[in-house]
This record gives C-alpha cells, structure tokens and sequence, in this order.
C-alpha cells in the first residue's frame, strides 16, 4: 500500500454507475481518492480510470482508446455480467483488466489496488467476484485477458498483423498468443476457433 491513497477517475454514462461506484471507494478513504477527470498543462492522471463498459455500446469507443493511449493510469473495465461482449471489446482496446458491477466493496477495492501491479504477461491483475469469472469469455477453459484479446480479433476477422497493430505486440507474441488459445480451446486452424469464439459467446462485429 502507497503512503497516499490511490486517485481513481470514474467514467460511465450513467450517473447512477458513478455514483455508486464513488460511494463505494468513499468507504476507504485511507487507500484510494475519486477525483475528477481533467486536461490542461501540468495536470496528473489519476492512478486508476474505472470505465463502465456500456460507454462501447453507446459510442464508438474512442474516449476508451484515448485514456489507455494518453494517459499514464491503469484502465479497468466494470462490466455488465449480461454483456461480457463488451468487456471483450474493452480488453480488444487496450484496457488493462476488468470487474463485474456485482462486487462488493472489498472487492471492488482489491481491483483498484491491483491495478497498479503488473502479472507476468505484462497485464493487470484484477479481482472479479464468483459471479464475473463465471460469465468471463473463455473463463471455462483459463483463457488468459491476452489470449481473449487475441481470440477477439480472430472472431472479428483481423489478420495476424493487424492484431499485431491493434494490440502493439509483435507479430511474434500474436503468434504465440494464438498458438496457447488454441491449446486451450482445443482448436488447430482459424476457421475452427472463430466458430468456437462464436458459440462460446464472442461477437464477430467488429466496434465501430
């Protein structure tokens, strides 16, 4: 735990999403701090931005593409149990990790302070609740957030190197990423693990 508590932005298109997410870290005043989200010379990112993944389903995504692009915080994506599409998406643009909106406040602490602590494929460990995991794509069969992402774009109908693009890895790591998704899936060719991503609940419509 940092000296000074952890300042996390919250961005959702609904206002009772953000509210009840602040309400919830205003319980631990000790450990993190919502602030707002601003521009300007000379200002801070926060540590952490929550972004309420129904923000892809009414806009294109942009303002998502922007927070994991520009700014130095961690982005973590609270998402709907009902639409683990989205959340799908999110991991596809970039976004660090990813929590159901059915935790509690423990929990919902434990993403945020994680968030600023790096796995060994270089992404955000994250706490979800039983709930979440269940409804996680690809949860079944221990798909990683990296391998989702790569699955995703597969299903979407991205080349190698354009997931190499999309992602900013090499087109060797896509490749390696793939080679373990497939494992998992139990897959050997393309075609086969689109219509797996298919049945299993990824979208082959790619964001606008």
């Amino acid at each position: 735990m940092t000296d000074s508590p952890s300042r996390v932005a919250i961005v959702s298109p609904l206002d009772v999403v953000a509210s009840g997410l602040a309400a919830m870290l205003d319980h631990h005043p000790a450990e993190v701090r919502v602030v707002e989200l601003s521009t300007g010379f000379g200002v801070e990112d926060p540590d952490v931005i929550l972004y309420d993944a129904i923000g892809l389903h009414e806009g294109d995504g942009a303002d998502l593409e922007h927070f994991v692009k520009e700014t130095s915080a961690a982005v973590l994506v609270v998402s709907q149990d009902l639409r683990p599409d989205l959340a799908s998406r999110a991991l596809a643009r970039g976004a660090d990790g990813f929590f159901s909106l059915g935790v509690d406040d423990d929990q919902l602490l434990s993403a945020v302070l994680s968030a600023t602590k790096s796995d060994d494929d270089g992404g955000v460990v994250v706490l979800t609740d039983t709930r979440a995991v269940e409804h996680r794509l690809g949860h079944d069969v221990g798909l990683t957030p990296r391998e989702i992402d790569v699955l995703t774009l597969i299903t979407q109908g991205l080349s190698n190197q354009e997931i190499a693009e999309r992602s900013y890895l090499s087109i060797n790591s896509v490749k390696t990423y793939i080679r373990s998704a497939y494992r998992r899936i139990g897959v050997t060719s393309r075609s086969q693990a689109v219509v797996w991503c298919l049945q299993h609940g990824f979208s082959a419509d790619a964001p606008e």
